[in-house]
Parts: C-alpha cells; sequence; structure tokens
C-alpha cells in the first residue's frame, strides 16, 4: 500500500496574485481566482467565527462564520452570496461592500447578512 499525500489546501499567495491582477486590470487566472477565494473564505471564517451567516461564493465554495444563532436545517436565515471576482475584489479593498450590494453584485438576506465590519481581510 502506497502512502497517500494530502493536499495542504489553495496557496495564500494566490491572493497577492490576484491582486496583482486586478490592480494591473486583468481578471485573475480560473486557478488563482479559485484559490485566492478558498482562502479569503477561510480567512474570513477565522476571522469571524460562528454559524449565523453562511458566505456562498459558486462554485469554489460557501462557509459559515459571525457569531450569533446556529442555522441547522434549510436554507439558512442569514445568506450572503457573491461571485468569486466580486468577492476576491471586496475581500481585497478593491470593492466596498456597500457599491457592490447597491450593484447587485452581492446578494445578502437577512439581518446579519452584512460583512461591512469584516472586510477587507487583506489589501
Amino acid at each position: 500500500m502506497t502512502a497517500r499525500t494530502r493536499s495542504r489546501g489553495p496557496d495564500p499567495a494566490a491572493v497577492a496574485a490576484a491582486a496583482a491582477e486586478l490592480d494591473a486590470g486583468r481578471t485573475p487566472p480560473a486557478a488563482v481566482l479559485r484559490d485566492a477565494t478558498r482562502v479569503l473564505l477561510g480567512w474570513l471564517a477565522e476571522r469571524a467565527p460562528g454559524h449565523s451567516v453562511e458566505v456562498r461564493v459558486p462554485p469554489y465554495g460557501a462557509i459559515q462564520c459571525i457569531a450569533g444563532p446556529r442555522h441547522t436545517r434549510g436554507t439558512p436565515p442569514n445568506v450572503i452570496e457573491t461571485d468569486p471576482l466580486t468577492w476576491v475584489r471586496l475581500a481585497t479593498g478593491r470593492t466596498a461592500w456597500a457599491d457592490a450590494v447597491a450593484a447587485g453584485s452581492v446578494r445578502a438576506s437577512g439581518v446579519r447578512a452584512d460583512l461591512s465590519h469584516e472586510l477587507p481581510l487583506a489589501r
């Protein structure tokens, strides 16, 4: 039997790579965008632990965060959903939360579905 190697997950350097692409006016390559999305979701879960808000960034990931009532069944009462490019822009401070919500790039439902106090996660 051979030993299996376990993936260490996405590379945090993808966040810097994605930010550099955005700053140059380019869309990050798909693999960089995927890894940056997953890293930034992980950072949000660490920064704002909890289970009261579900943050969805399809197709790359979803987390629960922010302290408060725990959700156990069905659709959570507090949901935030956005696309990967918008998520990376938000999490790196290149787009403001209020601007993304107003533009319809972020769909937020529920009284706790507001990440403005948690973002940006990186610059």
